[in-house]
């Protein structure tokens, strides 16, 4: 229960927390090795009367895995592509799975066998529950290192998908070892048992997540116009997906056994089901916050977590040389482990894969290297009884004061060494260098910033904002580095790196132009799904290095849950004529538009410059192709129209009552934000033309 002094620890954490991010800069220290000092301090000094009320907030089974954990799952995979995920799906299920298997085991001999050595008599069920528990590697404290530092995002990614898999893995695992320890071992039927359970909480959870994050799917889709609903609906699927699964594993008994759930993989799916498919559902003008929310909740999640690891740092009890010289043991058992559990498998993996997949060696080094822990670790050693106990049990502390030990110990390890020496591994192995397609998006990107600059320059002096002479000046500089962009892009090598480059900005323009549509209701969720996959595609075919890549495929196997959706709603709805042909309609008038947009932008870019931030050869094939694209679909559209012309006499109707709904909505909200009407009016008078808006 909280209590004056616990709520009052929360916000000291939470406010001491924003305020390192002012500072960690100048330390020079990961923040999440930042935020474990912090709490080391305010641990010491919670034994001072005056900080007292800082020991009144302490880390919980419940606090952690009902509030903290699903919010960090739910905001790691509601951010991951799917489709670019399932490339990788792989090597991230043998890594998640029998790498954490192998970890486990390892850990779990060799620390038995350590112990035995220095004359303790700690069960094996023990060890090997620490085994379980310390393998799971923490997302959290490591991508926010990767980003910073520039890591390879296919790496990135693969890290991070091992990481949110192996999570459930490892508490599916550690919570099957936790029923042996505590009811004992029975033979076969403890051993099929905890096979049972073992696989249903992995596949059960899938399953679980799919129709979960499903139902919120549509739910959030009816309230779509509705912002703060279909936000809020995000945050209760995160939590509620969650805790359903533990509820409903509780009653889920068949023919004797008992099969669980795991709510970890049931809250990854849901989230990577909202994140990917979902996403769309959510208003354009919502989506934007929901991801700075979502980034915002796990960012105060995040820091509780390690600002009160730092506390229970301080916490533990007293050890003597003995325990000590075990924990240190432990740490070097750890890290071997987690190496084994990389380079062997993934050696096997490599030599059954295509050349496109393998894992290079450099990426071995860092998987190693980068496996930190935290939250979860510390959850499932929450999770232990305190009344465990064992016969001859010799240690001078409890089962689970020892598992804390060892868990507390391992970690920080991995913070303090690990994470500090990141960077510097991944500029040993030349990780954190741009490749030759990033290199010339760079020099792109700062051409048209550049010049962008030097057209408001032009504009301020000519309004007399600037000053002539700091007008001068200024542009000066800016069109000294824009010449230098331009003259790098200008070389003979980057040529055909450049068209890839322009190919997909062009892409990019066409997305962008797509979501609006769809924002103002200028296009349908079928056909806009349509589109973004057929874009999706060809932006991850030229970005991979092919410049023809299918036009007319709209999707493929990587749309999971593209696909799902598609064969639930031909169970209960199919497309009627009418639907068809409007669909097909929007199709074309979308793809026209989008083209136009392209042409317009790259034609006004090019000709506003003094010299090409796009080489000609590029640009010319690229103007080409979106003409053809623009003339191809406007012609189809036309046909169309001379075949159905009542239904694109009441098409164009609506979509020209869409287009001014979107005039009077932008006049609407300049005049509120000058302050010509109240935020009383302002709602009203939306609501108004809103529903005189309404298509007839």
């Amino acid at each position: 229960m909280l209590s004056i002094g616990s709520t009052l620890a929360i916000f000291l954490m939470l406010g001491i927390s924003s305020l390192s991010l002012l500072i960690i800069k100048k330390v020079k220290l990961p923040h999440t090795v930042f935020l474990v000092l912090i709490g080391i301090v305010l641990g010491a000094l919670s034994y001072l009367q005056p900080f007292s009320f800082i020991g009144e907030f302490n880390l919980t089974p419940q606090l952690l895995f009902y509030i903290l954990l699903p919010t960090l799952i739910f905001e790691s995979a509601y951010n991951i592509n799917v489709r670019r995920m399932v490339e990788d799906t792989p090597i991230i299920l043998v890594l998640a799975i029998i790498g954490l298997l192998v970890s486990s085991v390892i850990i779990g001999g060799a620390l038995y066998f350590l112990l035995q050595l220095l004359g303790f008599s700690v069960p094996f069920i023990v060890t090997l529950l620490f085994g379980a528990l310390i393998s799971a590697t923490d997302p959290v404290a490591v991508l926010a290192l990767f980003k910073e530092y520039g890591a390879p995002r296919r790496l990135s990614l693969i890290f991070e998908g091992e990481s949110l898999f192996n999570d459930a893995t490892a508490v599916a695992l550690f919570l099957v070892l936790l029923e042996i320890a505590v009811n004992g071992f029975h033979g076969f039927d403890t051993i099929l048992e905890g096979l049972v359970s073992f696989s249903s909480m992995m596949i059960g959870g899938v399953f679980f997540g799919v129709l979960v994050g499903g139902i919120f799917a549509k739910l959030i889709g009816y309230a779509r116009n509705n912002e703060v609903a279909s936000i809020t609906l995000t945050l209760v699927l995160a939590h509620i997906t969650f805790i359903l699964t533990e509820i409903v594993s509780h009653h889920l008994v068949f023919g004797g056994f008992h099969f669980y759930l795991s709510p970890i993989i049931a809250t990854t799916v849901a989230a990577l089901l909202m994140g990917n498919y979902g996403r769309s559902k959510i208003h354009p003008q919502a989506e934007e916050f929901v991801e700075k929310f979502w980034g915002q909740l796990a960012f105060l999640a995040n820091s509780l977590i390690f600002i009160l690891i730092g506390i229970l740092f301080v916490q533990i009890p007293t050890l003597d040389a003995t325990m000590i010289l075990v924990v240190v043991l432990t740490i070097f058992i750890v890290a071997i482990a987690r190496a084994i559990s990389i380079y062997p498998v993934v050696t096997v993996f490599n030599t059954v894969s295509p050349q496109e997949t393998k894992i290079p060696t450099s990426w071995q080094h860092l998987l190693s290297w980068g496996s930190l822990r935290g939250a979860l670790a510390v959850t499932m050693v929450l999770l232990i009884p305190d009344d465990l106990a064992f016969e001859f049990w010799t240690l001078p502390l409890t089962p689970k004061e020892f598992l804390l030990v060892l868990t507390v110990g391992c970690i920080a390890a991995t913070l303090f060494v690990k994470a500090t020496t990141i960077q510097k591994v991944m500029r040993r192995l030349k990780l954190d260098e741009l490749t030759e397609l990033e290199t010339i998006e760079a020099e792109e990107a700062r051409a048209l910033v550049h010049h962008e600059v030097q057209d408001r320059i032009h504009h301020y002096e000519e309004r007399g904002y600037v000053k002539s002479n700091i007008a001068t000046a200024l542009l000066t500089f800016h069109k000294d580095k824009y010449h230098s962009a331009c003259q790098k892009l200008a070389q003979e090598n980057t040529k055909a790196l450049a068209l890839r480059v322009i190919r997909m900005y062009a892409i990019g323009i066409e997305k962008k132009h797509l979501k609006e549509l769809f924002h103002y209701n200028e296009v349908s969720e079928a056909v806009f799904r349509r589109l973004m996959g057929k874009l999706q595609i060809q932006l991850e075919s030229v970005e991979s290095g092919n410049l023809a890549p299918n036009m007319s495929a709209h999707s493929d196997r990587k749309d999971i849950f593209e696909h799902l959706a598609n064969r639930v709603r031909r169970l209960y709805k199919r497309e009627t004529e009418e639907e068809r042909v409007e669909n097909l309609y929007l199709y074309y008038r979308a793809q026209t538009i989008i083209s136009r947009k392209v042409l317009k932008e790259l034609n006004t870019i090019n000709s506003s410059s003094a010299e090409h931030i796009f080489t000609p050869e590029a640009l010319t094939h690229v103007l080409e192709l979106y003409t053809t694209f623009k003339e191809q679909s406007e012609k189809k559209m036309n046909d169309l129209a001379e075949k159905y012309p009542e239904r694109y006499e009441k098409l164009s109707h609506n979509l020209a009552t869409y287009g001014l709904q979107r005039v009077e909505d932008h006049i609407l909200t300049e005049l509120y934000e000058q302050q010509l009407i109240t935020p009383k009016l302002y709602i009203a008078l939306k609501e108004e033309l809103s529903n005189e808006n309404l298509p007839r």
